[in-house]
């Protein structure tokens, strides 16, 4: 670790020395709660929860939040696509904690609105290049070897897009929230596509969706056996209507698209075909009229969710900083952070697991005095990547793209704690 502004060594005095005036600010924050003399009537009288029955166990039989948390929902935007049925909402991340995102606020995006399928009468078909062309009814796929568990974060290509020519006023959620990191069961699809046997020739599978979009993607053969997955459930019961059921692709540390929900069908054939959503959409714009085609790889990006412009700071003294990293190329590795723009970073703290493929949830404790911060985080990976900054984007990618913005948010923290998003040139 360097100190970037004077290019030395952050020696371990200067790093003690830090680390003594956070305990002090800590010890004062204490001194002011001890020096309270009015009695706290919330302490001394009897609330209401204290005196009377609340519901029994039959009151709620799925389970619910405390209303008290009403406000951490998905949002959408209105003007941001066509139509309800074919949109998307976001993940409140900045009200979010651990690496697991709760089933009903997992973000959505739908090409032709929710299938409401009857598990019973859904089919899964294999064909093409394949020895023996094959149908799964969902029974088949639950009662087959080889099931499997796997946290992996899914995240749409064009999370973060309206960010590409400049900051947005928009808060944590509507800036990044197109992503969410679940526990997914299932199928390996490996497992399926040696029962049906496919040919030396097969280099390419299509999935297909069964709603109304008729959603198809290419995806290569080596993708498909080394680690995509036909789930059937996620965080421990099975897949929301919203997230594809009764069952799924997850093609893990690739675009959210290529994850096609309510999965019907896998062609296999000798070349990409080229569909819509890979032509039309979901291809990089290049400054000089050029596309960029088959970038599925979604690379190592970390966020700060608080604070945030959703999520500002209410007290001056003692505070921590949270938020998340991901990558699809392998398991975060480190995440530093900088409260000057980028001048001076240090490491942040990850705590829980730091999978592959999968979120990984970081801290950094720090006293604040009502100075003016300038939060940013950069997320390494276990294969070396390090996540850009924004104008490193640009130089490469220019401004026409909608896709794959992984470079580094900046967070303006002002004197009063409120949060803006803002770009550093």
């Amino acid at each position: 670790m360097r100190d970037t502004e004077k290019g030395e060594p952050l020696d371990r005095r200067r790093f003690l020395r830090a680390a003594g005036l956070a305990g002090a600010g800590l010890a004062a924050s204490a001194k002011i709660a001890n020096a309270q003399q009015q009695p706290d009537p919330l302490i001394t009288e009897v609330q209401d929860w204290n005196r009377y029955l609340g519901d029994g166990v039959q009151a709620r039989p799925y389970g619910s939040p405390s209303p008290f948390e009403k406000h951490i929902v998905r949002r959408d935007v209105e003007w941001l696509t066509v139509s309800r049925e074919s949109s998307v909402n976001f993940t409140p991340i900045h009200e979010l904690d651990g690496i697991i995102t709760p089933s009903g606020l997992a973000f959505e995006r739908h090409h032709g609105g929710i299938a409401e399928i009857d598990p019973a009468k859904h089919r899964l078909m294999i064909n093409g290049l394949v020895d023996k062309p094959l149908v799964f009814t969902m029974e088949d796929l639950k009662r087959m070897p080889g099931r499997i568990n796997r946290a992996y974060f899914l995240e749409c290509a064009a999370n973060s897009g309206m960010e590409w020519r400049g900051a947005q006023l928009n808060g944590c959620q509507f800036t990044h929230g197109m992503i969410h990191n679940v526990w997914y069961t299932g199928i390996p699809l490996k497992t399926l596509l040696d029962e049906a046997g496919v040919k030396t020739n097969g280099k390419w599978v299509m999935p297909e969706g069964a709603d109304s979009s008729g959603m198809t993607r290419s995806i290569p053969i080596e993708k498909a056996m080394k680690d995509c997955l036909v789930a059937f459930g996620m965080n421990g019961e099975a897949l929301r209507p919203e997230q594809g059921y009764p069952v799924r692709l997850v093609v893990p540390g690739w675009e959210g698209n290529m994850w096609v929900k309510w999965l019907r069908r896998l062609e296999i054939g000798d070349q990409p075909w080229h569909a819509r959503e890979e032509t039309s959409k979901y291809t990089d714009l290049l400054a000089d009229g050029r596309s960029r085609r088959f970038t599925w790889i979604m690379d190592a990006k970390s966020i700060v969710t608080n604070p945030s412009p959703q999520a500002p700071l209410k007290r001056k003294g003692a505070n921590v900083l949270t938020g998340i990293a991901w990558s699809g190329r392998g398991a975060i590795q480190r995440v530093d952070i900088s409260l000057d723009g980028g001048r001076n970073w240090t490491t942040a703290r990850l705590d829980g697991p730091s999978m592959p493929l999968s979120m990984a949830r970081f801290y950094f404790d720090f006293d604040w005095n009502g100075r003016e911060l300038m939060i940013q985080s950069r997320a390494m990976d276990d294969t070396g990547y390090v996540q850009p900054t924004k104008q490193e984007l640009r130089q490469v990618r220019g401004v026409n793209s909608i896709y794959h913005n992984n470079g580094i948010q900046t967070w303006l923290v002002r004197g009063d704690g409120e949060v803006e998003n803002v770009e550093i040139s």
